[in-house]
């Protein structure tokens, strides 16, 4: 089935009927003068009179190859980059476009991005022990299906230059004969570009749209912006788009769909801030929160809300943040004691570890693996080399793998895993291998 098609039959009958996030490094022309590249992440290409214009560069493992699908369809100078925002794999393979203009003997590339993308690379820079090991857990249940990249020293890819031309709120590119609006909006970072391809009424859209539920609530990463994200994704329905294109997932066709597919999204993530909100505003609880607050069913259901990267509940952890700061709402974990001194505590209240890992594990028979990850965190904490504790986490935390949705949450706990089975000296205990973004 032609790509359009294959979209618009998944978005018109509500089914999921194929993957929605394509990782095949192959392009597609989708209309005249417009072609994409399903990588991770997309790269959409325009050719103008001037040469092409590039939205995203896909990421440090993915460039070279999305560099050869392109050139296998044009072989014009590439004029100009727009960053749609400064994650690695959007950014991360623009050293490939250099090192082509270089061989081709053409001019660099013009890169445009919103004035945040070079204060992000920057921090990205400073923190590259802690980016490499984010990375290491959250795409470990995929790394080798999504060739990220492992044992890499840098977390930015040598060589990614920042935005030659960048802007505040606005800005408009005049290309070979072609208009293009860049618009800034929050939403999964705060230097995030969406833009108008003016007279044909498309919309390059980067992250806004990432055919699975908002990448909002990331437990390992800065704050995000569910409220400013669900406002910018009313902007775009109000253009009537005749084509979205994200940088993720499947173009969406007609102005139709794209009411459908934007705004369920805006109403998911309305639907979380204003719950929080309520919820502050009755003096409740984090614990609260998370446990009383959902996205109804009806929109998880749908191809391009599915929770398989980011889950609802982290960003009800990310909307708390944003309104209500980091406290929880439990006194005592406003100046906590050192949580391995608590859990020897009531390890020894229990009887000792004994006990405790037992009862662990007959949660964890019965499908309580939230209430067996506290209690086996307790153990492990009060004895962090004991075997048997290290044994039971391992098993538990790998069961809690195999049933979690999303990606972020399948790394961490196999994270947790492994961990444990390497202090026990044993093997990790079997976990599924399903494609975390299909």
């Amino acid at each position: 089935m032609e790509l359009l098609d294959y979209a618009n039959n998944m978005i018109d009958t509500g089914e999921v009927s194929g993957p929605v996030n394509r990782v095949t490094n192959q392009l597609t022309e989708v209309a005249d003068d417009l072609a994409v590249v399903e990588s991770f992440s997309h790269v959409w290409v325009v050719a103008t009179g001037e040469g092409l214009v590039l939205f995203d560069t896909s990421g440090g493992a993915s460039g070279p190859a999305v560099v050869e699908a392109v050139r296998a369809w044009r072989n014009d100078p590439v004029h100009t980059i727009v960053y749609t925002h400064g994650h690695m794999d959007h950014v991360g393979g623009a050293p490939a476009w250099i090192a082509d203009a270089e061989r081709r003997g053409h001019a660099r590339p013009r890169f445009v991005g919103h004035e945040n993308v070079a204060p992000r690379l920057r921090r990205y820079r400073s923190t590259n022990g802690y980016n490499l090991a984010i990375n290491d857990r959250q795409f470990a249940p995929s790394r080798l299906k999504l060739n990220l990249g492992a044992g890499a020293r840098s977390f930015v890819p040598e060589g990614t230059p920042d935005p030659d031309l960048g802007f505040r709120d606005t800005l408009t590119l005049e290309v070979g004969g072609e208009q293009f609006v860049l618009r800034h909006d929050k939403g999964e970072t705060d230097d995030h570009a969406w833009t108008e391809w003016v007279g044909r009424d498309t919309l390059f859209v980067g992250d806004f749209l990432i055919w699975n539920f908002p990448n909002c609530g990331n437990p390992q990463k800065v704050l995000r912006y569910p409220a400013e994200w669900a406002a910018a994704l009313r902007k775009m329905d109000a253009l009537s788009p005749q084509l979205v294109a994200p940088a993720h997932g499947l173009p969406v066709q007609s102005p139709a769909r794209a009411a459908r597919v934007l705004g369920s999204v805006a109403d998911a993530l309305e639907g979380l801030v204003h719950g929080v909100i309520e919820l502050l505003n009755n003096d409740a609880t984090l614990d609260d929160a998370i446990h009383t607050l959902r996205v109804p069913d009806e929109l998880l259901r749908l191809p391009w809300m599915r929770p398989f990267y980011d889950e609802p509940e982290f960003v009800v952890h990310n909307i708390w943040r944003t309104y209500g700061g980091w406290w929880s709402g439990n006194p005592a974990k406003l100046l906590p004691t050192r949580e391995a001194l608590l859990a020897e505590e009531l390890i020894g209240l229990a009887g000792g570890l004994a006990p405790v890992i037992a009862r662990a594990a007959a949660l964890a028979d019965t499908g309580d693996l939230r209430t067996a990850c506290e209690l086996i965190e307790l153990a492990v904490q009060a004895s962090p080399n004991d075997v048997a504790a290290n044994t039971a986490r391992s098993d538990i935390y790998a069961r809690r793998r195999m049933v979690a949705a999303s990606l972020m949450a399948k790394g961490i706990f196999q994270a947790a895993a492994k961990e444990s089975a390497e202090r026990a000296g044993i093997d990790l205990p079997p976990m599924e291998r399903r494609p975390a973004l299909a």
